[in-house]
């Protein structure tokens, strides 16, 4: 979009930047999100979306902006890779064999030191199929059990080699002790024609790091294995065609596209730097992030984790791994596992997503929102190489991870990040499914976390609602304020349609009196009547007096629009308990 009209197939089709904005402040003032003394031109600051990262998201790009991917060298459908683990062997060969025949093309195999690699993989036929390992705990181990196995000598197949990833997990492992793992092991991984290495990205973003410092870390840690492979006698290319990047996708869709576009970017800046005269694509696999996932109302996770797939989709990555919905709860079964596999398969064989090659190129906005991230992640990118010239000190990485975790919880505690069937819209009745402990989520600081724990201990007792007025009067705030008090695990009792103080208070003690009440009605009849009420409510044994609205002189607390909800919820419990 410019100044002058485009060049569209009909002339009269074609509109200057100045129409555009006309029209777009037209429908926000209807809306009240600009005011009828604001110009048109600020339609772009109220429409602009910004990240943790302080990267603007635009509601549109103008023409000339950057062109900044690498594109993808998928072509096609990506790789399906479904996660497998368990303690029972026996039940992960199962569950894996399942995934094969539904579809699944690859397999990411979660293990430790007590993990019967042969029998987890018993049938599976290793020539066609594709295992990425994940061992922290166990790496050699349990690389060593998989390349025993007959036909373990598929291309894509990879040892899933990270001892940084490792180290930024706080799993014991010390730095010479990581390199002498990690030249041993792509030796063994060049002799078996398998990769070596996976940079696992999701070790930072479980920590809460945002989208910049999740891809500064993966092309840090990216070229601290290639030093370490070099230093062993491969040549740049060699060590890089051992690499596999592993980032987490989100439901935040375009910021996920951008992410995967934009590591492409900077890890083809990284190879040329290094003197790669051949361009070598970075090989991706997506997982749909494991932090985004809530254990209340885990069916909402079903869609997070087909917007992510879609993203990854679109992003280009080469192999995508949609968690089963269930998987914040435990370990997931297997309705969960064939949900989450069927995901893919609607967006490849139904949606045809993968039919176009990076179908976000070309979109201004989305050129510029990669630009930016790969501008921000090579910031990044530069802080962690000048923090390890003398050793591997996470602790500043850590402290910059910690800083955004602060500022999301921010805006989740007051809504302005809002999670369905969390923070918003709450079931307090919801039965939750009963799952085996998955230590896979031990490590991981899901999004939800200061919610989930108000929903884990219920308050004893609820709270009043005091409703003024008709039930058309007070519903509109009654229901804020319930669906607010539910975010936090309390329930209320509900007064009704009152037509005075008197009614009021009636139905207070015909609900048993709690100590606990929330006035809820219009404006006007907080005016006519409010303070009567609160005091009426008093004096027949309330201890605590809350408004939905804003505060007054004749209350104890207030709950509106852009409150701080996690600072009231315990607020309000205290006063219950």
């Amino acid at each position: 979009m410019t100044d002058s009209p485009l060049t569209l197939a009909q002339p009269e089709d074609a509109h200057t930047r100045a129409e555009w904005e006309a029209a777009t402040a037209a429908v926000l003032r209807k809306t009240r999100k600009l005011g009828d003394s604001d110009p048109d031109s600020a339609v772009w600051e109220k429409l602009t979306r910004t990240t943790l990262d302080g990267i603007g998201i635009t509601p549109l790009g103008l023409p000339g902006g950057p062109a900044t991917a690498v594109r993808p060298t998928r072509h096609g459908a990506w790789d399906i890779r479904s996660l497998v683990s368990g303690p029972d062997a026996k039940l992960a060969n199962e569950a894996a064999l399942v995934d094969l025949d539904g579809g699944v093309t690859s397999l990411w195999l979660a293990a430790d030191a007590d993990t019967d690699v042969a029998a987890t993989l018993k049938d599976v036929l290793l020539d066609l199929a594709p295992v990425v390992l994940d061992a922290p705990s166990a790496t050699t181990k349990v690389a060593e059990a998989y390349l025993a196995l007959p036909g373990a000598k598929h291309p894509d197949s990879n040892l899933g080699i990270d001892p940084l990833g490792v180290m930024l997990r706080e799993i014991p492992l010390a730095v010479d002790e990581a390199v002498t793992e990690l030249q041993t092991l792509a030796r063994k991984a060049n002799q078996n024609d398998v990769r070596a290495i996976v940079v696992d990205a999701t070790a930072a973003h479980d920590l809460g790091a945002s989208d910049a410092q999740e891809l500064g870390w993966s092309i840090a840690v990216g070229v601290a294995y290639l030093r370490w492979l070099t230093d062993h006698g491969l040549s740049v290319a060699e060590a890089a065609d051992q690499v596999e990047f592993r980032y987490a996708a989100t439901d935040e869709q375009f910021p996920t596209i951008a992410k995967l576009r934009a590591a492409r970017v900077l890890w083809a800046r990284v190879l040329e730097l290094s003197g790669v005269d051949t361009p070598l694509a970075q090989r991706q696999h997506a997982v749909t992030s494991r932090p985004m996932l809530s254990k209340y109302d885990p069916y909402v996770n079903m869609l997070r984790g087909t917007v992510a797939a879609f993203a990854a989709g679109v992003g280009g990555a080469d192999a995508v791994t949609v968690l089963p919905f269930d998987s914040a709860n435990g370990r997931p079964d297997a309705f969960g596992r064939r949900i989450a596999r069927n995901v893919n398969h609607l967006l490849i064989d139904e949606s045809h997503v993968a039919a176009v090659a990076d179908p976000a190129g070309g979109a201004y906005a989305v050129e510029q929102l990669t630009a930016d991230l790969a501008a921000a992640g090579w910031a990044e990118f530069q802080q962690l190489e000048s923090e390890w010239e003398d050793g591997h000190d996470f602790d500043p990485f850590r402290a910059r991870i910690a800083a955004v975790v602060e500022k999301r919880e921010a805006d989740i505690a007051r809504r302005k990040r809002p999670l369905t069937g969390l923070s918003e819209f709450p079931n307090l009745g919801e039965t939750l499914p009963e799952r085996d402990a998955d230590p896979l989520n031990d490590r991981v600081r899901r999004y939800g976390a200061s919610f989930e724990a108000l929903r884990d201990e219920p308050a004893a007792q609820p709270v009043f609602l005091a409703t003024l007025g008709t039930i058309a009067q007070h519903t509109a705030r009654a229901t804020f304020v319930s669906n607010l008090l539910a975010a936090g695990g309390i329930a209320v009792e509900v007064a009704g349609a009152t037509a005075g103080v008197d009614e009021l208070v009636a139905a207070y003690r015909s609900s048993g009196g709690q100590p606990v009440v929330c006035l809820a009605g219009t404006d006007a009849a907080y005016d006519d009547w409010g303070a009567a009420a609160a005091a009426a409510l008093r004096e027949a044994g309330a201890r605590h007096v809350i408004i939905a609205g804003k505060a007054t002189d004749y209350v104890d607390d207030s709950a509106a629009m852009g409150v701080d909800a996690l600072a009231f919820l315990n607020r309000t419990r205290e006063a219950l308990a």
